[in-house]
């Protein structure tokens, strides 16, 4: 690994670098924090696809994208002298320290879950009386994390379950309610009813230490597999995928089942 010095000499580097693009490339003159902003999502999912991969080396690449992204906008900054690099790394400084306080104040945890309290209790003692518990979920997240991003935060100031056996009485009585909009013919209700269960099994992941996301993308990712194994088996056979029969399909996606965990 690298020594202290060596990195930041490249940190050093990788600014000299953008500098210059910044004044000799005709594309990388014309950005903005507009256009760079569909990018900057783009990367942060890329990341995010190296870290279900478990791919170190790629996440090590896609590191480097988003960190050109977070440079770039300070350069932005700077270049209309509103902020750069040296305020971004401070502000954040600060604000980890403040909300450090067992590390660099006089509180005392002993686990993660009482750091977490901990941290949404000083995150509401920063907030100006404009803001709420919840402003700080940037409301563009997509919806599934979005509802673990909002329940977590709840539950981080007591509002949630006693224990975390008694979420699956919301889960039922939401599946339940569900149920009933479904025999009635309650298209009203219908995907409101859905929605509501699909948050209490949000909790319920939460409550067990599981992502939801990611069990979710996991799940996405075996059923993937095992649709590309069926569709495998049919060309062997010169056979298009709708040329199976249901019960062939299921023999296959059993034999898929199979195979892909060994």
């Amino acid at each position: 690994m690298n020594t202290k010095t060596q990195k930041l000499e490249a940190f050093s580097r990788i600014l000299d670098v953008l500098d210059m693009l910044r004044t000799f490339c005709p594309w990388d003159k014309e950005q903005t924090n507009e256009s760079l902003r569909d990018n900057t999502i783009e990367e942060v999912f890329e990341l995010s696809q190296a870290i279900l991969d478990q791919s170190d080396n790629e996440i090590a690449k896609e590191l480097g994208d988003v960190l050109l992204h977070v440079l770039f906008y300070a350069k932005i900054g700077e270049e209309k002298e509103v902020f750069d690099i040296a305020d971004v790394c401070n502000k954040l400084a600060t604000k980890l320290i403040y909300r450090h306080p067992h590390i660099y104040g006089n509180s005392h945890v002993t686990s993660a879950d009482e750091v977490t309290v901990q941290w949404e209790k000083v995150k509401q003692k920063e907030k100006d009386g404009n803001k709420t518990l919840l402003s700080g979920v940037p409301y563009t997240l997509p919806s599934l994390i979005k509802a673990y991003r909002v329940s977590e935060k709840a539950a981080a100031v007591g509002f949630d379950w006693k224990t975390k056996q008694d979420v699956w009485d919301k889960v039922t009585e939401e599946q339940k309610e569900l149920e009933k909009a479904i025999v009635n013919n309650d298209r009203n209700n219908l995907e409101e009813e859905f929605g509501d269960l699909f948050f209490a099994l949000v909790n319920a992941a939460r409550l067990y230490g599981i992502n939801p996301d990611n069990a979710l993308e996991r799940t996405n990712r075996k059923f993937i597999s095992r649709i590309g194994y069926i569709e495998s088996k049919a060309r062997t056979e010169n056979k298009n995928f709708s040329d199976l029969t249901f019960e062939e399909m299921n023999i296959l996606w059993n034999e898929a089942k199979s195979k892909l965990k060994q």
